[in-house]
């Protein structure tokens, strides 16, 4: 998965560049993405997740469960998808 966060599916959007002339030339709007390390305390592990920071703040929020358990019924993420570091 690229350019997309695992929480919240935030992806990149397309708009314009506009010169002063209104010359208007295609750009891309990127997710503020990066790679974060999180304790999974119910299943006693590390999981490494792409997350914008948009989804950092839904975590801190609701919790890392919550806030799987949301991504995974909306679609976001598989369980099979997330990382577990250390096995």
């Amino acid at each position: 998965m690229s350019k997309i966060c695992q929480i919240t599916g935030k992806k990149a959007q397309t708009g314009n560049y506009v010169s002063h002339s209104k010359h208007r030339t295609k750009r891309t709007f990127d997710v503020n993405l990066f790679s974060k390390k999180f304790y999974y305390v119910e299943e006693q592990c590390w999981i490494k997740l792409k997350i914008s920071a948009a989804g950092l703040r839904l975590i801190n929020k609701v919790g890392l469960d919550a806030a799987l358990k949301r991504a995974v019924e909306k679609g976001y993420v598989n369980w099979k998808d997330i990382k577990v570091i250390g096995e």
